[in-house]
């Protein structure tokens, strides 16, 4: 099939058929909540994930955006930027290849309510594709100067109730208006500018929420992110003795890249140990870099975006000893405690409470196990750290201000992420950290992983 753009109005069935491929079968199939990754599938090439990253554009623009700026109570919303000073959340809205501004541009939503819908302008030097229809025929001789004021004739025409404007105190992503633009849209906008309000919360609904066909494709970006870890893993790329952790972080990075897959944060490897120091933190090695032994406990965090949407994934593995087949058991046990403590706080995911009532109710339940544990569980989509409701915070087991009083929604992702502390037999029942985090979604009923989740150790032989 031949690349081109994709064209509006598309219906669902259009929009289905447009990001399938033979490798979407594994998204497709029920997903095992212990379901383990041995090797990543395959990615795309940049012209199959133009196709899928447009037909997931369309669908949005054309059936979520008008539900969230009605539900925002936004009539029209304004997104301005210049080239290398991007908003943010322009890059969400753009179809690809698009992924910068050039000069300075302009975006226009006005919603002219349920029959007609939300219109879709662009006042720019260049044009955006078939998404958008072009509202200044200035073309690449047009001035500055023209090209606010034919904005300022545009919002004239529609004579919206408000004007939404990327300006936030709390939000990074609803805060990409800057200064500059701030002042020559209100002087385009002249009398007008008195309906300029904050987008804040149109923009942090429109990060958070996941449409139909993302979810469809979640499953294999989480699955590329895990099969990855489970080579890293593995004695294909650990010799025990040999391989230090720093080479396993710039093994991820460097795997990550020949696949096309560019990371968020640079990959983290480290080691816990047998010791005779029983204390908390003495047999925990952080970023400093060691050589990883038999009897190592590891631990990884790996990042990525594909399609436009993040992952952010933490496993464990265990070097194995000579004789062993497998993990000792005190270690298996932690695993599972590690897996209890996912559960207890995934069943505190009720729509409508806020993420700091979220961290409150799974604090009470872990307590009541007896479970040691500590919980910094965080939003997922567009990029790694996501707005919406925080669930703690690695260095707050408190309620977090605004952002942890932010209310969970249906149809949202999540790093389920913490750690577990255990006491294990085996090593004199010393405490060994057991470090989780996988990518969930959350339907407004359960919280379903999206790739599986790890319920066994990965073994280096």
């Amino acid at each position: 099939m031949r690349d081109r753009a994709l064209r509006l109005p598309l219906s669902a069935a259009a929009i289905t058929a447009a990001l399938l491929t033979p490798s979407a079968a594994l998204a497709q199939q029920p997903w095992d909540q212990g379901y383990e990754v041995s090797r990543p599938p395959a990615v795309l090439s940049l012209a199959q994930q133009r196709r899928k990253v447009n037909a997931v554009l369309a669908e949005r623009l054309e059936q979520l955006l008008p539900r969230l700026m009605r539900e925002c109570g936004v009539q029209m919303w304004i997104v301005a930027n210049r080239e290398y000073n991007e908003d943010p959340v322009y890059r969400t809205l753009v179809p690809a290849p698009v992924f910068a501004a050039r000069r300075t541009t302009i975006l226009v939503f006005f919603d002219r309510g349920p029959e007609q819908g939300v219109e879709r302008l662009t006042v720019s030097r260049y044009g955006l594709g078939e998404l958008y229809q072009s509202a200044w025929d200035g073309g690449a001789k047009g001035s500055v100067d023209e090209q606010w004021q034919r904005l300022g004739e545009l919002v004239a025409e529609r004579d919206p109730a408000n004007i939404a404007v990327d300006t936030s105190r709390d939000w990074a992503v609803a805060d990409g208006l800057s200064a500059g633009l701030r002042r020559e849209l209100e002087r385009a906008l002249g009398e007008r500018r008195d309906r300029i309000v904050s987008a804040e919360r149109l923009c942090v609904r429109w990060f958070e929420t996941r449409t139909e066909a993302e979810l469809e494709l979640y499953p294999q970006i989480v699955q590329l992110a895990r099969g990855v870890i489970a080579e890293a893993f593995s004695s294909d790329v650990i010799t025990p003795g040999v391989t230090t952790t720093d080479d396993v972080r710039w093994w991820l990075r460097q795997r990550f890249q020949s696949l096309g897959l560019p990371v968020w944060f640079h990959p983290i490897c480290d080691v816990q140990r047998r010791t005779t120091n029983r204390d908390d933190d003495r047999a925990f090695f952080g970023d400093s870099e060691r050589t990883i032994r038999r009897g190592d406990v590891l631990h990884c965090d790996v990042g990525i975006r594909y399609l436009r949407l993040c992952t952010d994934t933490q496993e464990m593995g265990y070097v194995l000893r000579a004789g062993e087949r497998d993990a000792p058991a005190g270690l298996q046990r932690a695993m599972q405690v590690g897996n209890r403590w996912q559960d207890l706080l995934t069943a505190s995911f009720v729509a409508g409470r806020t993420g700091n009532e979220v961290l409150a109710e799974t604090l009470r339940a872990c307590r009541s196990e007896g479970i040691r544990h500590s919980v910094y569980t965080h939003p997922l989509g567009f990029v790694g750290h996501a707005p919406g409701p925080t669930i703690g915070m690695w260095d707050n087991q408190g309620p977090t201000p605004v952002r942890g009083d932010w209310p969970l929604h249906a149809d949202t992702c999540y790093a389920i992420e913490g750690n577990v502390k255990v006491q294990v037999p085996e090593w004199d029942n010393q405490w060994v950290q057991i470090g989780l985090e996988q990518d969930a979604v959350f339907d407004g009923q359960a919280v379903t992983y999206l790739g599986g989740r790890q319920t066994r150790w990965h073994l280096v032989r």
